[in-house]
């Protein structure tokens, strides 16, 4: 997600050049008319700040070299005040400016390395749990290439009769038609889930997105005789969201619940999604009736290496959390009576559902 600019003028790029110009200006006009004494130039180090923020390495380069020169230049100009002091006030300013662009770029390097290892991280847990669901994503592909497969033996024999029966010909083909979307859809959203890719925030229907994911792991939960089922709240808001980041948050939910209540007598998972959050959010939750939280620490559950699985990397609430947070949103867990965990997460809500989701 993008960043909120502190100041509103800042959010419209195209005012940014002409609002450093101006500061850049003024700094420099009351540093030539104030005494040599008064190091004013200093304030340069506000306008090399906004640049980091808003402009790139090479254009904020070219900021602090301005505002150096422009230093020097009131220097030279300025007629009042010890000649000495000014010179150590020049020379104080200039090291201030360099100084701040060199630590600040390399602030800024640092968090967008980050950002980029975080994505990369999210992409691999992304790559590793569709891994693990390859039977369950090769049943739900099979599907409807075996069905294309029925219909299209069926439409030559409807052909092949005498007469030819091209009604119920026709109305195979369109069951081809039909099934070759289905599969063509599947493969879209597997994809889009591995695929790596700028984040992109769309208008998203949060009940469509949740029935998207469940076609992932169908199979898994017949295999494992689980009892899924969804309470999806209707006429919920759009959220402006990355949908696959946030597919990626309610698959590993979905998972984990799967994994929860793998062994138990009652086997029971379910997806709820409500606007009932705080005022202007939209909330989804996985409940499952698996063993609780009996023994985990609450304060780390979400932090990244700790889980309570033998075989677990402790890393997907870590990355639910920072894909959550990163759009505005929060995710929490609490046990349920008599056994059990929910794990929620909100949205910052949008526009009404009936508003068509941006392409």
């Amino acid at each position: 997600m993008s960043r909120k600019p502190f100041l509103p003028l800042l959010g419209r790029r195209s005012l940014l050049p002409a609002l450093l110009v101006l500061l850049a200006a003024a700094i420099f006009l009351a540093d030539t008319v104030t005494n040599l004494e008064i190091a004013v130039a200093v304030f340069y180090v506000a306008v090399v700040l906004i640049s980091v923020r808003y402009l790139d390495r090479s254009r904020v380069v070219m900021v602090a070299s301005a505002c150096m020169a422009l230093t020097v230049l009131s220097f030279f100009m300025t007629r009042a005040g010890s000649m000495p002091a000014g010179l150590i006030n020049c020379a104080i300013s200039l090291v201030a400016i360099g100084v701040t662009a060199y630590l600040a770029l390399r602030a800024a390097a640092a968090e967008a390395s980050a950002r980029e290892a975080q994505a990369q991280l999210a992409h691999i847990t992304r790559v590793t749990v569709l891994g693990e669901l390859t039977a369950s994503i090769a049943h739900e592909l099979n599907q409807p290439l075996a069905a294309i497969a029925i219909n299209g033996n069926a439409a030559l024999r409807w052909l092949a009769g005498k007469p030819a029966n091209l009604d119920e010909a026709g109305k195979a083909a369109e069951r081809i038609v039909r099934d070759a979307e289905r599969a063509s859809d599947l493969i879209k959203r597997l994809r889009a889930l591995t695929r790596r890719a700028a984040t992109k925030a769309v208008w998203l229907d949060v009940n469509q997105m949740i029935s998207d994911t469940l076609t992932l792991v169908q199979n898994e939960v017949g295999a494992n005789r689980v009892s899924l089922r969804t309470e999806l709240a209707a006429n919920l808001p759009q959220v402006q969201v990355d949908p696959v980041q946030i597919q990626q948050v309610v698959l590993n939910l979905i998972l984990n619940a799967l994994e929860a209540v793998s062994g138990e007598e009652e086997r029971d998972v379910a997806i709820l999604t409500s606007g009932l959050g705080k005022p202007g959010e939209v909330v989804i939750a996985v409940r499952d009736s698996g063993r609780g939280l009996n023994g985990v620490q609450m304060d780390r559950i979400f932090d990244a290496f700790y889980t309570t699985k033998p075989d677990g990397l402790g890393m997907g609430l870590a990355i639910s959390r920072s894909i959550v947070e990163s759009h505005g949103g929060r995710i929490w867990a609490s046990p349920e009576a008599p056994r059990g965990t929910t794990f929620s997460f909100s949205l910052p809500a949008g526009k009404a559902a009936s508003r068509e989701p941006d392409r």
